[in-house]
């Protein structure tokens, strides 16, 4: 038995006619008429009855219609979430997130991803620390991170999204708040509130460089593990921070953002497994690159 005897007994079932069902069929009627005695041989049962005017259905034959239509639209529903997935329309995706691309750019990637494939489930971690999301890649946690680019990315396959100008955060009371921008040796015995260190962070280590560049040693007032947190402290006036750009996207009540002048930035890429070709994941970093160029 083949799927094809299945499509033909439904179509001469539900026509009630072996000519009408061989016209729905584009075959000729004969060659039809010999694949339904074939079917009911094999079955050992007759499904039909057959008169010069119509076919009815046997009760055998009653039963054995809504079986077929079960099965047939099961092979079409495999097909088509075959289909689905192959094409990068279906399964799920985890993403993670570094503090400023959480406040910055994940509203805006969960919306557009939910609008463009919504067969698709999503899972977001938010304020995920560059090493961290690596880490996560590797063992199967992600699928997707937006981080910071780390000294050892073996294993990933990298994505430049843009290259995000510094701020320095500071109490609204400092006084450097209402300067047009600032330079690191400005901040030489400031204290800091920092991302954890001892490669837990990505901004971290850059801060700990520009400082040495500048000449100037850092001095680290509180280490923290979330920017929110981070925004947080400077607002309480426990000190000032170094952060990225879209940071400023968490108005926190008594922080002011001073540029942070002579300094190239911080670039934000996206990482997934290497040689993970996903469809979906394919889609995904389309969107996110519109989403991150806009």
């Amino acid at each position: 038995m083949e799927l094809r005897h299945l499509r033909y007994f439904v179509a001469v079932a539900e026509e009630r006619h072996f000519g009408r069902a061989a016209q729905r069929l584009h075959m000729a009627q004969p060659p039809l008429s010999q694949q339904i005695r074939q079917l009911e041989a094999e079955l050992g049962l007759t499904l039909l009855t057959r008169t010069t005017r119509r076919v009815d259905l046997t009760p055998a034959g009653a039963a054995y219609l809504e079986r077929a239509r079960e099965i047939l639209g099961a092979v079409d529903a495999a097909a088509h979430e075959a289909a689905s997935i192959a094409s990068g329309r279906r399964g799920r995706l985890l993403i993670g997130c570094v503090g400023s691309a959480t406040y910055s750019l994940l509203p805006a990637l969960a919306r557009t991803l939910r609008a463009e494939l919504p067969e698709v489930e999503f899972g977001f971690r938010g304020e995920m620390l560059s090493p961290d999301q690596a880490a996560a890649l590797a063992d199967g946690t992600l699928d997707l991170g937006l981080l910071r680019p780390l000294p050892d990315s073996s294993g990933l396959s990298i994505t430049h999204l843009r290259q995000e100008n510094l701020l320095v955060a500071m109490p609204k009371d400092h006084r450097f708040a209402a300067r047009r921008r600032v330079r690191i040796p400005e901040l030489d015995g400031e204290g800091l509130v920092i991302h954890a260190g001892s490669g837990r962070s990505a901004m971290n280590a850059m801060i700990q460089h520009l400082f040495e560049e500048a000449g100037i040693s850092t001095r680290i007032a509180h280490e923290v593990a979330e920017t929110s947190t981070l925004v947080t402290f400077v607002a309480a006036g426990l000190g000032v921070a170094i952060v990225p750009e879209p940071t400023a996207a968490l108005a926190v009540p008594g922080v002011v953002y001073v540029p942070l002048a002579g300094t190239p930035g911080v670039e934000l890429v996206a990482a997934t497994r290497a040689g993970d070709e996903s469809p979906l994941l394919t889609r995904a970093l389309a969107i996110l690159a519109s989403l991150s160029a806009d």
